[in-house]
């Protein structure tokens, strides 16, 4: 199971817990009111842990209010600057009529036993707690709503909540929540379908611009991030990794790196797998030292002889060139209706163009880091992980010990863009530490960042188009080339498999009649991993600027142009798919892709835009829409191109409509980082291998966007809905690359048609 691609939960449970039971999984004080949330993802779920989920429901999140009247929300999810930490209580917040000065957030481990699925991945984490945690927070009003009429004999039409109080509206007397805590903890649970949530038009935190929780220790320095975790008596180790995926030691001599001072210990750590997997290291040979310093030293005085396996020959280039190659050729037809052949022989015009983008690292600022200790069988972590169950199992798996004996304690994350669910940082810690018997600190640098990530993998693409005489599309064919994450894990994949398909290309939301998706193979050379967006990025890349070409062809205005394409409003049956598909693991029917809303966006991002201003010498807009993680975006790029060539993003305006808007901050937070991101992939970023070897080491060489190259001013507009909460962290990025590419294929006259973007 993908986390990007997450199961739908069971319906939630809202049930009391035992004091006993809190105090053993938080170790917080036990006093007032402790409720627990529990909704379970059907498709992740242990198998023994299974059949005791039928009746032991296990919270995944906890809310307590104290006899102080102190609301305490123990957060699952991991933060990395999207929020989450203060989306998610804020939903809690609202239906309690808390007051938020009173409401404080406690990161809980990793623990699924615990808390069920942590995995903070694929834009998911509010559009699926969003509902359960609404009703924890009116359930908990409820108890203290009842346990204030009790006390007062008066009926509970009488007592209304506001701002961390129960009023009794016959005589203005108030109590506060911590005086009802202990009180609303003896009274029975009330049925939660029976509880009325609040009408949006009564918000007071959902929907607005709340600092996220974590701001002060952020800019005061006092946040904890995976480089800054500690542990008494801890050491640090820096690895030697094979510069070859597949390579394994051959031989070392550690006499040199020994005699640096501070080095204690030279280790080797086994692997070489092929298929590499997700959860394993890569192995290689560690330095341990008693600073940093002294373990790079240690590594860059060591004396290691590789065997670099069958991927040693590997020249990414070469292989991008045979996939382009490759597209001549008939695909595997993954999605098909109408006649496409028939309908391209017959055009009167057909558009023909072939797209190209690079490896991706994910260029984190923070590296991986994380901290571990094993002692008497036990193992305790700090990490900086987005997937703290999954580092759970994979430690437990490497050490040989119990998962119940391993804690994964989550710190702040610099970045994560998918890296950091991938725990192999965090199983070198807790291999070395084990070895060693001390607390073990693995640091990876930035070189080892680049050479050794899990990429996104380099794709080629064809699309061709076939228009009547009209202007009318009348045939459709994309082919698209890339090796599948799943090659990762399984060493037979060398197509993508069918999620990532429905990541761009087969939920393409255009009315075309006649239509065809085909895939190519593309061998794995390298560790292939999920990167925000996914194969939205390459899929939206092509089709993007396939519809622009169109509207040149048809001399149509492009944002009419792409309106027109979508066809009647209507929800999308993606007729001729050959499979099932579930967008984003959902049910078409709870989250339909409406070609209405995909117009209204559209409409938006042009209005606010200015679209079509008048703009003189080589600047242009370029427009495009994009459907990802169940969001639908519009964006419009302004670019300026000099004459040295050197490319400026005076403006971007981006129109979204993720329904319900939790946290107004962090949703325009996302998408103007989300443009700088985006912007990075598409000017400047590329990963390229030779000999097996990724060739670039730093942010020299693997460049993201400078202040020179970011967008100058980017606008978010946002659709007011009450409609179920999207995703918001991954959906900035595939409608910008596109219609950046626009906006410079009009400016220079040339269809940009490569990642990185070049226009001279």
């Amino acid at each position: 199971m993908f986390p990007f691609l997450k199961s739908k939960t069971q319906e939630a449970k809202i049930f009391a817990v035992s004091r006993r039971q809190f105090l053993r999984v938080t170790s917080i004080s036990t006093t007032g009111l402790i409720l627990g949330v529990h909704f379970a993802f059907g498709n992740n779920l242990k198998n023994q842990h299974q059949e005791s989920l039928k009746t032991v429901f296990k919270p995944n999140a906890y809310l307590k209010i104290d006899l102080d009247g102190t609301v305490i929300i123990v957060a699952h999810r991991s933060e990395m600057g999207q929020g989450i930490r203060t989306s998610l209580p804020m939903v809690v917040a609202e239906e309690l009529d808390a007051d938020w000065s009173r409401v404080k957030i406690i990161q809980a481990e990793g623990n699924e036993a615990k808390y069920g699925n942590q995995n903070t991945d694929g834009s998911f984490s509010v559009r699926m707690f969003y509902k359960p945690l609404r009703q924890a927070g009116a359930t908990a009003k409820a108890l203290l709503i009842q346990a204030a009429a009790n006390q007062w004999g008066v009926l509970l039409a009488q007592c209304r909540a506001e701002n961390h109080q129960v009023i009794n509206t016959t005589n203005g007397n108030t109590l506060d929540y911590g005086a009802l805590a202990e009180a609303a903890s003896q009274l029975p649970m009330p049925d939660v379908e029976s509880l009325v949530l609040k009408n949006p038009k009564d918000f007071k935190f959902i929907g607005t611009l709340l600092p996220i929780v974590d701001n002060k220790d952020i800019v005061t320095g006092k946040a904890i991030y995976g480089m800054d975790a500690v542990m008494n008596g801890m050491k640090i180790a820096v690895i030697a990794r094979c510069p070859v995926v597949g390579g394994k030691v051959k031989s070392f001599d550690a006499a040199s790196a020994k005699a640096i001072s501070g080095v204690l210990d030279v280790i080797e750590l086994t692997s070489g797998l092929l298929p590499p997997q997700i959860n394993v290291p890569l192995g290689g040979v560690s330095v341990v030292a008693e600073n940093t310093w002294a373990a790079i030293k240690g590594r860059d005085a060591l004396n290691v002889e590789w065997d670099f396996g069958p991927n040693s020959n590997f020249d990414s280039a070469k292989q991008l060139n045979e996939m382009t190659s490759s597209l001549s050729k008939k695909g595997n037809a993954r999605m098909e209706r109408g006649n496409v052949d028939s309908n391209l022989s017959s055009a009167s015009h057909t558009i023909d163009y072939s797209f190209e983008a690079p490896f991706y690292a994910h260029g984190t600022i923070e590296p991986p880091a994380a901290v571990a200790s094993v002692v008497d069988g036990k193992c305790e972590v700090l990490a900086c992980t987005q997937h703290p169950e999954g580092a759970k199992e994979a430690v437990a798996k490497a050490l040989k010990i119990k998962p119940e004996n391993v804690t994964v304690n989550v710190t702040l994350l610099g970045g994560g863009f998918g890296r950091k669910s991938k725990p192999d940082f965090i199983v070198e810690a807790a291999m070395l530490s084990q070895k060693t018997g001390m607390p073990i600190k693995v640091i990876w640098t930035r070189e080892d960042d680049i050479h050794h990530d899990f990429y996104h993998a380099q794709s080629a693409q064809n699309i061709r188009v076939g228009l009547d005489a009209q202007g009318k599309v009348t045939a459709w064919n994309h082919k698209t080339c890339f090796s599948s994450i799943v090659a990762t894990s399984v060493v037979e994949a060398l197509e993508p498999a069918d999620f990532e398909l429905g990541l761009g290309a087969v939920d393409i939301p255009y009315d075309f009649k006649n239509l065809r998706i085909e895939t190519l193979p593309a061998k794995a050379h390298a560790r292939i991993g999920w990167i925000r967006s996914v194969s939205n990025i390459h899929h939206s890349f092509a089709i993007g600027s396939m519809i622009d070409e169109i509207a040149l062809a048809r001399k149509k205005d492009a944002a009419d142009n792409i309106i027109e394409l979508l066809g009647n409003d209507r929800d999308l049956d993606h007729e001729g798919i050959k499979w099932d598909i579930k967008p984003y693991n959902e049910k078409k029917e709870d989250y339909p892709m409406s070609t209405g809303r995909m117009k209204n966006v559209i409409k938006l991002a042009r209005e606010k835009s200015n679209w079509g201003k008048s703009l003189s010498g080589k600047r242009a807009q370029g427009i495009a829409f994009h459907h990802s993680f169940l969001t639908y975006v519009a964006c419009v790029v302004e670019v300026a191109i000099d004459d040295s060539g050197t490319i400026t993003i005076p403006e971007v305006h981006y129109a979204v409509d993720c329904g319900v808007i939790v946290n107004r901050d962090r949703v325009i937070s996302q998408f103007e980082g989300g443009a700088a991101f985006a912007t990075s992939l598409a000017l400047n970023s590329a990963i390229t291998f030779k000999n097996g070897r990724v060739a670039q080491n730093n942010f020299d060489g693997y460049q993201i966007a400078r202040m020179p190259d970011a967008p100058k001013k980017v606008f978010v507009h946002l659709v007011e809905s009450d409609v179920k909460p999207t995703g918001v962290g991954e959906p900035p990025v595939p409608a910008f690359i596109p219609a950046l590419a626009n906006a410079l294929s009009r400016a220079s006259g040339k269809r940009i048609t490569k990642m990185p973007m070049m226009v001279s």
